[in-house]
């Protein structure tokens, strides 16, 4: 049988498209076929490895929600494989300038191998470990060179064995498919260093990955062999294209409807982007669940966390039965799959934490501020009590779907929460005014490093007061890497320009003994991780001296800790905490005020 191949591509108002391949001598235009919605031209021949693109001829009126233009190269939103990264250039904007020199053009994949199939690792009650792939490596002094900053990094012996040491269940990757940097970056020399504003969803980075998707498959193997899950942190909410006077690189230039539109026409902005993708929109929804596909398929991942996944869910409006949800539950390679929601976007409506589908996990910023204002002196008791109890105000009772944490890659770290009450982004060029503006964060009496031994201890003590709060907490736990031996980004709460040694993990001057307790820590909510599901209900709540908490403790401002006791009294599960200390500790061995308060003597 002769050997050929066929392309297709979604294009419902063109009026021409043409499949442009690449090779040695330049580029052939090949004119398609409409056939309903999409276009598509059959090849004779195998032509597994052609470089290729599309082009698509139409009225050019953005102000009707049309950008044809026959002189942009364009990316075929469902690739797989890119021969070079983006890069901005104001000439993708320009009607009739000729992008074919500047545009990445993907490669025809033969045929993909699948993973064999396996459930999800499931991560509920477990350690979730957030990790940008090019700053956690960049710098890592065990790791080859030549390997840093890629993915391929990850599956390191030495990485392995830190991942082994904090007890790590997934370890979730911040964007690795293909973006761009927004255009505001390059003039200011920065770049973008998050990977937030991809372009085709399906489409590795060939920075993180230069083995492509063969090196995703295979560090997912290397991890999987540790026990060890995988997420990926995708992003279905907007694309790089960004607003009208953006880049015309994939979607714009062949289907913008995908886009979300007000009724006079103008795109909405519901991220904060630009744009935003219109998930009403079946097309969307297909290219997303194909994706999703994708990668559990021929990468054997275990799920993946949807940054701004209200957006999912909108059309214009957030709706808690949207069709999405139906969908990937009822696909037999995604219904098993871990699903993290980040449950809010910038539009109308856009706050949905605990309105997520009842097998989702959402990221829970309602406890890193009532965790951050308790150990800062202006949150109450009763408020962080309910977070460590699993947040059933929000999740209601039963196995909590809460994602707890304290510091994020977006905003401030660990460390510097208890260095800087204000943020310092003047190194993003935008005059210190991007970034959250209120971070319940305090410095402990210096704004800044200090070499203040009575400053130096209080961060120590409220650092690891807060990690224990973490790690005894009901849900399931996120840490973002390197917070666990004191990361800093000297202030800067909102780094996703800087791809440099501000983010890039300094492993030389980590804080081991913090790192240490962090794996205490992790070892015992490993050994006990499936009594941090669910909060039961028949425990008891003490104060840190072990008497009663009666209602007006609760109720009192001044009340500066608690204690949790669930089983046997004699040697009984739980946890105490006192803002006092600071300290916040399992009631278990190896911890020294835990383990007094177990055995009945009065806390220091």
């Amino acid at each position: 049988m002769t050997a050929s191949s066929r392309f297709t591509v979604r294009s419902p108002r063109a009026q021409a498209v043409w499949l442009c391949l690449f090779d040695g001598w330049g580029e052939r235009r090949i004119a398609m076929e409409r056939s309903g919605e999409d276009w598509t031209v059959e090849l004779p021949g195998d032509l597994a490895g052609v470089a290729y693109g599309y082009r698509a001829a139409g009225e050019w009126a953005p102000e009707r929600r049309l950008w044809f233009d026959p002189a942009k190269l364009l990316v075929d939103p469902r690739a797989v494989e890119l021969d070079r990264p983006f890069v901005y250039d104001p000439r993708l904007s320009r009607y009739g300038v000729d992008t074919a020199g500047i545009v990445p053009r993907a490669i025809r994949p033969g045929a993909l191998p699948e993973v064999a199939r396996a459930p999800a690792i499931p991560v509920r009650g477990g350690l979730i470990y957030e990790v940008n792939v090019r700053a956690f490596t960049m710098l890592h002094p065990e790791i080859p060179p030549a390997q840093r900053g890629t993915v391929a990094a990850l599956a390191h012996p030495a990485v392995l064995a830190h991942l082994r040491k904090l007890h790590v269940t997934a370890i979730e990757l911040m964007p690795i498919v293909a973006w761009i940097d927004e255009r505001h970056l390059p003039p200011l020399g920065l770049s973008n260093a998050w990977g937030y504003n991809p372009v085709a969803p399906m489409a590795l980075d060939p920075r993180l990955c230069p083995g492509g998707l063969a090196e995703l498959r295979e560090t997912v193997a290397a991890l999987h062999a540790e026990g060890i899950g995988v997420l990926l942190d995708l992003v279905f909410n907007h694309t790089g294209e960004s607003d009208a006077a953006g880049p015309v690189l994939c979607l714009r230039g062949l289907d913008n409807d995908s886009y979300a539109q007000a009724r006079d026409g103008s795109l909405i902005n519901d991220t904060g982007c630009g744009n935003t993708l219109d998930f009403g929109n079946p097309a969307v929804r297909a290219l997303a669940l194909d994706a999703l596909r994708h990668f559990v398929r021929h990468a054997g991942v275990d799920g993946f966390r949807f940054d701004l996944a209200t957006i999912m869910a909108r059309s214009p409006g957030f709706d808690a039965q949207a069709p999405i949800f139906a969908e990937i539950a009822a696909d037999p390679w995604l219904s098993d799959r871990v699903l993290v929601a980040e449950p809010w976007d910038i539009g109308p409506g856009g706050y949905q934490l605990g309105r997520f589908p009842a097998q989702w996990l959402e990221w829970n910023d309602r406890f890193r501020d009532d965790l951050r204002r308790f150990w800062r002196g202006d949150g109450g008791i009763g408020a962080l009590a309910t977070r460590l109890a699993g947040s059933a105000d929000i999740f209601g009772k039963g196995p909590s779907r809460s994602v707890n944490f304290l510091a994020a890659h977006d905003g401030f770290t660990l460390a510097d929460t208890l260095a800087y009450e204000h943020r310092h982004n003047h190194a993003n060029g935008e005059d210190n005014r991007d970034g959250h503006g209120e971070n319940f964060s305090w410095n402990n009496g210096v704004e800044g490093p200090s070499d203040d031994p009575r400053v130096l201890a209080a961060r120590a003590a409220f650092a690891r007061a807060m990690l224990g709060t973490l790690f005894v907490s009901t849900g399931t736990i996120l840490l973002t890497a390197g917070d666990e031996f004191g990361r800093s980004q000297r202030g800067n709460n909102n780094a996703y320009a800087q791809d440099n040694a501000l983010t890039w993990i300094d492993w030389e001057a980590r804080d081991t003994a913090l790192e240490d307790h962090v794996a205490r820590l992790a070892a015992w909510r490993a050994a006990n991780r499936e009594r941090l599901v669910e909060f039961p209900e028949d425990g008891r709540w003490l104060t840190p001296g072990g008497a009663p908490m009666t209602p007006e403790r609760w109720e009192d401002p001044a009340t500066n800790g608690v204690r949790w006791e669930h089983g046997e009294p004699a040697r009984p599960f739980g946890f105490i905490l006192d803002r006092a200390g600071p300290y916040a500790e399992p009631l278990e061995d190896g911890f020294a005020r835990g383990l007094r308060a177990a055995s009945g003597s009065q806390p220091s």
